[in-house]
């Protein structure tokens, strides 16, 4: 049997991750040039949250509780992800986009801020010669404020635009594939960062940084080419009455299902994301386990979060309802974090390590099901997708930001009190302050589940029939 060059292709876009995510409206190559946003997003996820947060409190010198304030100037930008959101609903340019022109201006505020970012963290060093004291506090958080809003305006639009070009059948895929493109953003941007910044200088900190500014609009550019058609508008079009926010947050509330999706997101994520900087100094504090193993950590975590979006594809393939997704995301996490626990009495770092995969595959569920959920929500009145979009990054964002807070400040006081012994001669030791963090987290977690299971239907959970597990619904 002869295969004619059509079939040929087809059968290799077949076998290519995703291609199940692909729609006449929205090709294949339009599809990865979109997802681009999310590589940038999360580069610049990296250089916030990791890679600054550890320069200038070390190589820079800079205190503590200044570093805290900065990393938490872009999460206080997160709740305005809604309006954002609603922003690019309701945007009418002459030529028609919605989108792009948000996607463009997120972008060039991501690229200001880091391209001043250095220079605000040199002053705020004590690295200055001229000009007032507070220049280096009033540099650095603009940059941190630039950064931030630009990720936030980049990625409520970039998600929205994909919501708008992806079919019903395709936008779990998408979906997917959006997570593991800023997944990857995160896991290599972290690795090239790190070794440019191996031999620290303040030129060096300067490149590193303006190059990844350089880096994201380039990413961005590329990523909204030719993604909205262009349909021009008549001047009474564009000068037409247009909905206010409160109306349109009236008519998407308006549902309490949809608020009740606001408060899983947001329990769900301050649960995950307690742990976020606690896992390494439990594993070398309390474990004993040296630098690389912990380094490992991350790995462990990325992989389990891979395998939580290759299943999350497959299931949502087969029309399992994403709110019971959610719900085994979050049952795999009460056993993770259970895991985590018992590692210390038992001593065990490969119940540690089992415990991080198993937060990984837990939390890659959750993310997915309530983003799918967030896509697909039947919005009313003058309420639109991007706000829908913009909530469930609210929600996400504030309680990540928050969580981070609470985890550490709160693992601090309760050891404090265990080694002074207030706590009694059975918990004065350092890991019970780790321990009292994700037994809440846990906690959270069975409060998330009650949340959700109003949103459950009772419909089956195979009222379609299954369909052969390819490689097509591996997101890697």
């Amino acid at each position: 049997m002869i295969l004619s060059r059509n079939h040929i292709k087809s059968l290799g876009l077949g076998m290519l991750p995703f291609s199940d995510a692909v729609s006449e409206q929205l090709p294949l190559r339009q599809l990865l040039r979109l997802s681009l946003f999310q590589i940038s997003v999360g580069m610049a996820s990296v250089m916030l949250l990791g890679t600054l947060n550890r320069v200038m409190i070390v190589e820079l010198g800079v205190m503590a509780w200044i570093v805290a304030i900065m990393i938490a100037i872009p999460v206080l930008v997160a709740p305005f992800r809604a309006l954002l959101g609603f922003r690019s609903d309701t945007y009418r340019s002459a030529i028609g986009w919605k989108r792009i022109p948000y996607l463009w201006f997120g972008s060039m505020w991501q690229f200001g801020g880091l391209a001043i970012m250095p220079m605000g963290l040199l002053l705020l060093s004590g690295d200055q010669v001229a000009g007032p004291s507070w220049a280096g506090e009033v540099g650095a958080a603009l940059a941190f404020l630039l950064t931030g809003l630009g990720m936030h305006m980049t990625q409520t639009a970039g998600l929205a635009l994909a919501a708008d070009r992806a079919t019903e059948e395709t936008r779990p895929q998408v979906v997917a594939l959006l997570y593991v493109m800023f997944l990857i953003g995160m896991a290599f941007s972290a690795i090239i960062i790190g070794t440019l910044l191996r031999d620290f200088s303040a030129l060096r900190l300067v490149q590193v940084v303006q190059g990844t500014a350089v880096v994201t609009i380039l990413l961005n550019v590329i990523a909204l080419w030719k993604q909205e058609k262009v349909a021009p508008m008549t001047k009474a079009e564009r000068d037409a009455p247009k909905p206010l926010f409160r109306d349109a947050w009236a008519d998407f509330t308006r549902d309490r299902e949809v608020t009740r999706l606001l408060v899983v997101v947001f329990f769900g994520t301050l649960a995950f994301n307690m742990q976020d900087v606690l896992l390494e100094p439990y594993g070398g504090e309390i474990l004993g386990l040296s630098v690389s193993a912990t380094t490992l950590l991350t790995a462990m975590w990325a992989t389990g979060a891979l395998i939580g979006f290759a299943l999350a594809a497959r299931w949502l393939r087969n029309a399992i309802n994403p709110h019971r997704m959610a719900a085994r995301g979050i049952l795999m996490g009460v056993m993770a974090f259970c895991a985590v626990i018992f590692a210390a009495p038992m001593n065990s770092g490969v119940l540690f390590f089992a415990g991080a995969f198993g937060i990984g595959i837990g939390g890659g569920l959750f993310s997915v099901s309530t983003l799918t959920s967030a896509m697909s929500l039947n919005v009313q009145g003058t309420a639109g997708k991007g706000l829908a979009l913009g909530a469930w990054g609210a929600a996400q964002a504030t309680a990540a930001g928050v969580s981070i807070f609470i985890g550490g400040a709160l693992r601090d006081i309760i050891n404090v009190a265990a080694l002074n012994g207030t706590l009694g001669e059975g918990l004065n030791s350092a890991a019970t302050g780790y321990s009292v963090v994700y037994h809440l987290e846990i906690g959270l977690l069975f409060v998330t589940l009650i949340a959700l299971g109003p949103l459950v239907r009772s419909r089956p959970l195979n009222d379609t029939t299954p369909q052969p597990m390819g490689l097509a619904e591996f997101p890697t």
